[in-house]
């Protein structure tokens, strides 16, 4: 969930608390969309999977589940302190940046990455090196977001609070375009998984509205932007205060950028 940005670094930083509460919203929302596509995928008993930029424990634990004591995860990410706790006899936790250092060894049945590459400034080495590290007949797995096809927080933009809402993501985009973020890189999936030689490629997109996980992660982002979007003159600390006021009553339909999850398998 976490790779490198640009020279100024990867905006949501893991070293703040609020990381965590963050990790586990974006469980809670996109963990049963990412292993129903690992379960399509048939990942069984004692195969090997390398999860890319984990950030949280859940999806190494997940695959840890269904790949049993015969097999084996490997979970790397540059900063690993909040996927530490899924380290176990089958998962290996490993500090990594995956546009620059050589895939772990041994060849992998699965290679997943959720919401990473939009983040990496060198995209395009990253997947080279993913599909690098397939066996012939590994899957490569990848889910990323697309806030260009639904820049929104509230679709339902009809009062002044969803207008204060939408105004602090446009924000908070711009300052994610600033350190190299594509903001348009989810529907590019499956033509650059075509285009590295994979077969069988399919896609779809998923976004979800209205859940509470979705104020949970809204209210943990602006805290950990606030100095940003304050310092850039995206918004005032009182906008914020009151941003975050209307997020509270649980009353703003939220949604999230659509992620597009796309797959394909090395001849």
């Amino acid at each position: 969930m976490a790779e490198h940005g640009t020279e100024h670094g990867y905006l949501l930083d893991n070293q703040q608390s609020e990381a965590g509460i963050r990790f586990g919203a974006l469980a809670e929302l996109f963990d049963p969309a990412t292993f129903r596509h690992v379960d399509r995928i048939g990942i069984t008993e004692g195969m090997r999977c390398w999860e890319v930029g984990a950030g949280g424990p859940s999806v190494p634990a997940g695959l840890a589940e269904r790949v049993g004591a015969a097999g084996h995860v490997v979970c790397t990410d540059i900063d690993v302190s909040w996927a530490e706790e899924a380290a176990s006899d089958v998962v290996e936790v490993l500090r990594h940046d995956v546009a620059a250092d050589p895939p772990p060894p041994g060849g992998f049945d699965l290679v997943h990455a959720r919401l990473v590459l939009v983040h990496v400034v060198d995209r395009a080495e990253a997947l080279r090196r993913m599909v690098q590290a397939l066996r012939p007949g590994g899957v490569l797995l990848l889910e990323d977001a697309d806030p260009g096809l639904q820049p929104l927080l509230c679709p339902d933009e009809s009062g002044p609070e969803q207008r204060l809402a939408n105004r602090l993501r446009s924000g908070f985009r711009e300052l994610m375009a600033a350190r190299g973020a594509d903001l348009s890189y989810g529907r590019t999936l499956p033509r650059l998984l075509r285009e590295a030689g994979l077969r069988d490629v399919q896609a779809d997109a998923y976004f979800p509205i209205t859940s509470p996980a979705c104020t949970v992660l809204e209210a943990a982002t602006v805290r950990q932007i606030r100095g940003r979007l304050v310092s850039a003159g995206i918004a005032t600390d009182e906008d914020i205060d009151r941003h975050l006021a209307h997020v509270a009553t649980g009353q703003l339909d939220l949604a999230t950028a659509p992620m597009v999850s796309a797959w394909g398998r090395r001849p």
